[in-house]
């Protein structure tokens, strides 16, 4: 081995990210591992087979081009195959990727084929326990990557006190309204209802609560641990958590925000990403629609909702007079429930709607004809909304949702929220109070915080000058 290749392989950084192969989670940790590329660092991307090849299909060449020294490692599915199953089988999904995720972390540090040595493990924290174990082993220090909203992850954090002093468990119905008052920072703003989704002792896949807080819990056993928000918008929550986390709790997001400047600050710009039929097929649409006259509707790529569902939200859409963009994916309806989407809910365009399998849902935020998202609130979701400056309409379904959709209409008084309903009155009140009644009021906090996420990406911003410190630790422990 010559002497220039053996220094580089010796001081050049080589992080292995490992997310929960979940399309939410992939979405969130893909950019970083584009931008420590960007930094010069050696980066492996591990994913399974299923989420790898929908990848592929979008932007995955054209982000292998623009980074050789960001390469892809995957594994074989099982469960992991189809996302839709993650709601009712999470205890499967932690027990494969644990199995799946450790056995190629492995692998991969005791390849000798010309990389850098393995320096780092950057995983999603719900891996966070089996990868510090192994971390340990081998003497590789282990990041934890915390992809829900701190607002989340704090209430996670607080479960065992809300257990000691009698505000868990929920009990029934007639205490969802019930405040919450022992989780620091957030008196008097929580409600039970608000809470994640298993407080209220249901039993997502027989993923159970304890399991959840053991989780947030480890993070504190981690090297650092990174949070996809800023602080000018969770700062108060962050200040919490810094006297649990005191050393290397790093903030960087919005993530693809950050990315994106990162991007535009190359004297190349880079090719873009391929477009799909479907992709063009929505874009075309939206072209021909008047400024903020359009309610962008999308529910993530792993809800399920029953027929009925479907057709309360259709209606209330309908008797709202307003346009809207749906995003139906095929596999939308729960297999209790035949798994067959309603005919009115085909894919297809008319004067007033557009219903795709599929959109790119940044470009389409950012379109000056979106007046309006209903989302179910998925922390990448909110946060591109967000930096679009768009206002939601919240409906939340499980995990971190509940208490996304809380800060999103009362802290950030960037939205409405509704919870645990489905009715088609209420869908076409929100719509009209979100489009037409309140526009101006929300219009107005969306820009706001649509202006303080592009100023903490910004060179001198709050995540700009994070990643940078987040660079430095990386090669630190080189």
């Amino acid at each position: 081995m010559s002497s220039v290749k053996a220094k580089y392989e010796s001081e050049t950084p080589h992080v292995v990210i490992l997310p929960v192969a979940g399309q939410g989670h992939v979405n969130t940790m893909l950019p970083l591992a584009e931008l420590l590329a960007l930094s010069g660092i050696h980066v492996t991307f591990i994913n399974s087979h299923y989420i790898h090849n929908r990848l592929l299909r979008f932007a995955g060449n054209v982000i292998e081009a623009r980074h050789p020294n960001l390469v892809f490692e995957t594994f074989r599915d099982g469960v992991l195959r189809e996302p839709t199953l993650f709601a009712g089988r999470m205890k499967e999904v932690f027990a494969e990727m644990e199995s799946q995720g450790m056995n190629k972390l492995r692998e991969l540090c005791s390849q000798h084929s010309g990389k850098p040595k393995v320096t780092c493990f950057i995983v999603d924290a719900f891996l966070g326990h089996p990868a510090s174990n192994l971390g340990d082993e081998l003497g590789i220090p282990v990041i934890h990557f915390r992809t829900a909203s701190a607002c989340s992850f704090w209430a996670y954090f607080n479960v065992p006190t809300l257990l000691q002093y009698n505000e868990l468990p929920i009990r029934g119905e007639e205490d969802m309204d019930r405040v919450i008052t022992r989780i620091p920072g957030m008196e008097n703003l929580v409600r039970c209802r608000d809470l994640p989704a298993l407080c209220r002792g249901s039993r997502e896949g027989t993923l159970d609560l304890e399991t959840l807080v053991f989780q947030a819990h480890q993070s504190q056993q981690a090297k650092a641990v990174i949070m996809n928000t800023f602080e000018e918008l969770e700062g108060p929550i962050l200040s919490k958590l810094r006297h649990h986390f005191p050393n290397n709790l790093y903030t960087l997001g919005p993530l693809h925000t950050l990315l994106d400047y990162m991007k535009a600050s190359k004297t190349q710009p880079p090719p873009p990403p391929p477009s799909e039929d479907k992709d063009r097929t929505c874009m075309r649409w939206l072209d021909a629609q008047a400024p903020k006259s359009v309610i962008y509707v999308s529910f993530g790529s792993a809800a399920v909702f029953t027929r009925a569902q479907l057709m309360e939200i259709w209606h209330g859409l309908m008797n709202s007079n307003k346009r809207f963009l749906w995003v139906i994916r095929p596999n939308l309806v729960s297999e209790q429930d035949g798994g067959v989407l309603p005919m009115e809910l085909a894919e297809g365009t008319s004067e007033r709607h557009c219903i795709v399998g599929w959109s790119p849902q940044q470009k389409v935020l950012e379109h000056v004809a979106v007046g309006g998202f209903m989302t179910h609130s998925g922390w990448n979701s909110t946060l591109e909304s967000m930096v679009a400056g768009v206002p939601m309409i919240c409906w939340p379904l499980f995990g971190d949702q509940p208490i996304n959709s809380r800060f999103v209409s009362e802290a950030w008084k960037i939205g409405l929220d509704t919870k645990d309903t489905c009715d088609r009155k209420i869908v076409e009140k929100m719509v009209n109070d979100l489009m037409v009644e309140r526009r101006e009021e929300f219009e107005k906090s969306a820009q706001a915080i649509a202006a303080l996420a592009k100023k903490s990406v910004s060179e001198g911003g709050t995540s700009y000058s994070n990643f940078y410190r987040f660079v430095r630790y990386l090669k630190s422990i080189c």
